[in-house]
């Protein structure tokens, strides 16, 4: 009954030429588009009547922020919540309600036919007790269920109820059933209701709804690939209070993990501290200074297919770390010593594996690029100016260099860190299409 309809394309980057891989030697790739995410994708959002209603109006902000086209389904028991009118501003397309004639217009009577046959993911979020049991039993007395019954495609559903009517087990073998059709369930969550009790039954939160309507429109072309991220700075204490580190925000690694995770792949996340939220369904570790992270890293390298170290570890950490707080002086030496070479390590133990690295410059520095490539046995590296506006540290965006092992160097423009994840997973891609 809901099956993806997903053009077939290699990666999530659309690209122009006739394999959908980056290739050649040009400074600027003719691309359709960077990334899959949700960009000018038809969406349509279900709402019902829970209390949870009020957060669909950040569902629609995340989605249309991402470049989705969202319609909006309301049933009667959701307009109680939250008034049609704030998502049709929020969605700037107007709001569906009525199961008959809302207008004068011929489409309007076949709203529920129109509405299905358009779209690409279907979300109901809230998705009360008594709209997934009409689901479930094809019961379609409202605008919404009536789409749902026409509706041919991929459907992601995030309940919100109490905790009691949440472990019925009629509901959950409602639940049961629409995931035998393939149905995707996110949350609910454990955590405050709304009757002021706990318990699992809380909607699960907008962005984690955004999140996931992500990942049930992309590809899943890494189905198979078990990818190590490192993401994040590292602390290297001096004291118990006192630490070196770097500006390193982990936002890159982050996003890659997400992004391989989004399109199938098996994620591990080595991570120094961020105070970024830790991806749903990845195996997370944390760790603080380079040494920790060298050996985790180590210890998960053998089960991997590709390793993208995306951290910043710190260069250099002191030579002796004091038990007790330095006190204040006028003046204070700190002798240094290297940090472990993580990716050196990793370059010369890869075998089969494909290792990717980064270079943070502070300027075009393409020869420093290529010799960290060749001098740490690398596939590929990542070469970003620091110092370029949009491509610092803590920022969203980036823009970066890709240098692959025959030395041929491709510039890409600011773009969001996402999009960047997903180029270079394009080109790991390409490196094991090659392989095979």
């Amino acid at each position: 009954m809901f099956t993806p309809h997903h053009k077939k394309t290699i990666g999530a980057t659309q690209w122009t030429n006739e394999k959908n891989i980056p290739k050649g030697n040009t400074s600027k790739p003719q691309m359709l588009s960077y990334g899959a995410g949700l960009n000018k994708k038809n969406i349509l959002l279900g709402i019902t009547g829970s209390i949870a209603a009020y957060k669909s109006i950040d569902i629609v902000k995340g989605l249309t922020k991402e470049g989705a086209v969202v319609t909006v389904v309301m049933t009667d028991a959701a307009c109680r919540f939250v008034s049609p009118v704030v998502l049709e501003s929020e969605s700037g397309r107007r709001v569906h309600t009525d199961l008959f004639a809302e207008g004068s217009l011929r489409e309007d009577y076949f709203s529920h036919i129109n509405l299905a046959k358009e779209s690409q993911l279907f979300i109901i979020a809230p998705a009360t007790a008594n709209t997934i049991s009409k689901l479930a039993c094809g019961i379609a007395d409202n605008l919404l269920t009536a789409v749902w019954l026409a509706y041919k495609g991929t459907a992601l559903i995030a309940p919100a109820m109490n905790w009691r009517m949440y472990e019925n087990p009629l509901v959950k073998k409602n639940i049961g059933e629409l995931k035998k059709y393939g149905v995707t369930f996110i949350g609910p969550e454990y955590g405050s209701l709304a009757c002021g009790e706990e318990g699992i039954g809380r909607m699960a939160e907008p962005e984690d709804i955004v999140e996931a309507a992500k990942a049930a429109l992309v590809p899943k072309d890494m189905s198979g690939h078990k990818i190590l991220v490192t993401a994040g700075p590292t602390r290297e204490a001096l004291d118990p209070v006192r630490f070196i580190s770097n500006r390193s925000s982990g936002k890159m690694g982050y996003a890659i993990a997400k992004a391989a995770l989004r399109r199938g792949a098996d994620v591990t996340l080595v991570s120094g501290p961020s105070s970024l939220q830790t991806p749903e369904d990845v195996s997370f570790i944390s760790v603080e200074s380079a040494s920790e992270m060298k050996n985790e890293v180590l210890k998960h390298f053998s089960n991997s297919t590709s390793v993208i170290m995306a951290s910043a570890v710190s260069d250099f950490s002191p030579a002796s770390q004091s038990k007790t707080k330095i006190k204040k002086a006028d003046t204070m030496t700190i002798n240094l010593k290297k940090t472990p070479d993580i990716l050196a390590e990793l370059g010369r133990k890869k075998g089969k594996r494909f290792l990717v690295g980064f270079a943070a410059e502070t300027g075009r520095n393409i020869a420093n690029a290529k010799n960290k490539l060749k001098e740490k046995n690398l596939d590929l590296i990542v070469m970003n100016d620091v110092t370029a506006k949009g491509a610092g540290f803590d920022s969203d965006t980036n823009i970066v260099t890709i240098i692959n092992k025959k030395g041929k160097v491709t510039d890409y423009p600011l773009m969001k860190k996402e999009d960047v994840a997903d180029i270079i997973l394009d080109w790991l891609l390409k490196l094991s299409h090659k392989r095979n």
